[in-house]
């Protein structure tokens, strides 16, 4: 029987160097770390400035803003090599912040942020969600209100990635209190170490992903320059809804990722695990489950890369990415919990990769807009 590797259709010779490098940079500087990082719940603080030396922070920024250059497709092959580790790390949301200020930032502002999160020395955070507003963007308290040259940030925000270690945070404030819904929504960069006023909550105990500093922030009277201001005020809701499918697109990423890697290590641990005389792999039961689960896993590729190519050349659209986010995480979630189960009670045990992959994984459905909201999204398209 003959076997064929597929290939990526965006790949190509100098992404595939590309991904060389990246991986053995998160095995040799990330991998040994991992017990120590979830112990802590959160990376050492040097791992962002050497993996901004090592070129994973923004590699698809342009040079002049010290990003690597690239396009979507570099991004890819970092936040693929650190799901396939096993790695939880901040970078994603490193670039989300990064594309926010690369599409809506006056050029003061890029050339002031953008070389310094792609070095490391800043590392950003986004804050939208709050204690009464998830999903739900529209039910957004944090207030901002212009006194002079100045905005008056209060509120709080959780549930934020790189929370603890965020030294500049884009925050989702309401500039107009009085305006209904969606409206009077403004986008502001906080420079945290600049301000009073300012405070984080512990990390939180998470189920899976306890790798990356995830906390509350405060914001007690927080005084930003009006020159934080991302883009026009008022116009927060619609930034976010254009840089939401870059954030979609890249928990899809990661949910193909590790599903792949989840079907790749229980192919290897049935063939060596033996139960009443034989491999499990012999079993019938336990290549049928795999054969659904590399199926699942190829047709989930197929549509990925689809939408990589579609985002490169800026036709994805909202709800495509709405359906990439939601199907590729739920088929993550099947894919993973088979997985488990074919491990046995091995599966169940932390040392196991498999067993992270497994509380790893239920988040993705939940972040980026739960999957619920992005059958919304999908349902007003019909």
């Amino acid at each position: 029987m003959s076997r064929t590797t597929y290939q990526s259709s965006w790949m190509n010779e100098e992404l595939q160097l590309f991904r060389k490098t990246v991986r053995q940079f998160v095995q040799d500087e990330f991998v040994p770390h991992q017990a120590l990082w979830r112990e802590q719940h959160g990376p050492d603080p040097d791992a962002w400035t050497t993996s901004g030396k090592a070129g994973l922070l923004l590699p698809d920024v342009p040079e002049e803003y010290g990003g690597g250059g690239g396009t979507f497709a570099h991004e890819t092959v970092v936040i693929e090599e650190l799901a396939k580790a096993g790695v939880s790390f901040g970078s994603g949301v490193q670039s989300i912040v990064g594309h926010y200020i690369l599409a809506f930032g006056t050029e003061e502002q890029k050339r002031e942020w953008l070389p310094k999160m792609c070095s490391g020395e800043l590392v950003a955070a986004i804050a939208m969600t709050e204690p009464g507003a998830g999903s739900d963007l529209a039910g957004v308290k944090t207030s901002a209100r212009r006194e002079g040259d100045e905005y008056i940030i209060n509120g709080s925000k959780t549930f934020i990635t790189n929370g603890r270690r965020a030294n500049l945070v884009c925050v989702a404030v309401k500039t107009n209190p009085a305006a209904a819904g969606f409206h009077g929504m403004s986008l502001i960069v906080v420079e945290t170490k600049r301000v009073s006023g300012y405070s984080t909550g512990s990390a939180f105990d998470k189920v899976g992903m306890n790798g990356l500093d995830t906390c509350e922030m405060f914001f007690s009277d927080v005084r930003v320059p009006v020159a934080n201001l991302l883009g026009s005020e008022g116009k927060g809701f619609s930034q976010m809804v254009q840089q939401l499918p870059y954030e979609r697109l890249s928990i899809g990423v990661s949910a193909v990722a590790m599903s792949e890697q989840a079907v790749a290590i229980t192919a290897k641990y049935v063939k060596e695990r033996i139960a009443f005389g034989k491999p499990l792999l012999d079993f019938q039961n336990t290549r049928f489950k795999l054969a659904e689960c590399k199926t699942e896993v190829q047709i989930g590729r197929v549509f990925l890369d689809h939408c990589i190519e579609r985002f490169i050349a800026s036709q994805l659209d909202a709800v495509t990415a709405a359906m990439a986010k939601y199907w590729l995480t739920e088929c993550q979630c099947r894919v993973v919990d088979v997985c488990v189960q074919l491990h046995g009670g091995y599966g169940y045990m932390a040392e196991y990769p498999i067993a992270r992959m497994w509380t790893d994984s239920r988040v993705q459905r939940i972040y980026g807009g739960t999957n619920e909201i992005m059958k919304e999204m999908i349902g007003y398209s019909l």
